[in-house]
């Protein structure tokens, strides 16, 4: 049987890196055939898990630099059904590619917003007046290209070699230790593992609200790796909190630390337990 898995497109994204070393990993361990599928966004690409239309999906979700991914875990909140079945860290090392041959020739820059925030230091030094144009990928970026002949784009080398484009200036990012952590998602249960992912909502303007649900794990000794607030959409004040422990779900203490963690939220969704995996960078 052939596995489906989607990730953000087009070919030639970090995504796809990431999904591509996911696919190795899964063909060594058990064997099975894949199939890559691109999606236009980070939503469509859940969504499309969500709706069956593909198995599994490779999402970003925080880089070192940048932190969190937004949309992944937006989408990943209003869709209830996925679980996290593995972290891929991805090693990332940005390209500034044109057909430009010259940096003052360069009038913009196009990228997607996470990588133009990883290049800020060196956009800063070296291009400081252009003007940077955000796009749903690093590759879309440079489909842009084609328009603009005064342009450039921030994507990787493997970019640059699919659509036959010079690389200006390699690499780009602001530190060279630069790397992104991905998810596995699917539709079936988690296989469990050295971490849980959850998100929670607590009662809006209750004091103590927050610290209730902390105390929970902290008596238990389970250690927080992140936290951090997403509007909850509905009323400015109202926040979503998201949380990755150090932990096994399938473990009895952990089982009873989120039976007593629902009596002090509104809403709790637990993501899954999975392990990390580090991709080596080529």
């Amino acid at each position: 049987m052939t596995v489906s898995i989607a990730y953000l497109g087009p070919p030639g994204t970090y995504s796809e890196a990431a999904a591509i070393a996911y696919v190795d990993q899964l063909q060594q361990d058990t064997g099975e055939e894949c199939l890559l599928c691109p999606y236009p966004s980070i939503s469509q690409t859940l969504r499309a898990v969500a709706r069956s239309q593909a198995q599994r999906a490779v999402v970003p979700v925080e880089n070192s630099l940048e932190g969190s991914v937004p949309m992944t875990l937006d989408a990943l909140w209003q869709l209830d059904s996925l679980q996290i079945q593995r972290a891929l860290v991805l090693p990332i090392s940005h390209a500034l590619i044109s057909p430009v041959q010259e940096l003052s020739a360069i009038k913009t820059v196009y990228s997607h917003p996470q990588a133009l925030a990883q290049c800020q230091g060196w956009l800063e030094q070296f291009l400081p007046a252009v003007q940077l144009i955000p796009t749903n990928s690093t590759t879309e970026a440079v489909q842009q290209l084609e328009g603009d002949r005064f342009a450039a784009a921030i994507s990787s080398q493997r970019a640059a070699e699919l659509y036959d484009l010079p690389i200006i200036a390699f690499p780009i990012n602001d530190r060279p230790d630069n790397c992104t952590r991905f998810w596995v998602v699917s539709l079936q249960p988690s296989p469990g593992g050295a971490y849980t992912s959850l998100g929670f909502s607590v009662p809006a303007n209750l004091p103590g609200a927050l610290s209730q649900p902390l105390q929970v794990f902290a008596s238990r000794g389970i250690n927080l790796s992140r936290i951090e607030s997403r509007p909850t959409k509905r009323s400015l004040g109202e926040y979503l909190f998201f949380l990755d422990l150090e932990c096994d779900s399938r473990k009895s203490s952990v089982e009873s630390a989120f039976q007593e963690l629902r009596s002090h939220t509104e809403t709790l969704k637990i993501f899954g337990s999975y392990d990390f995996v580090a991709i080596k960078s080529d």
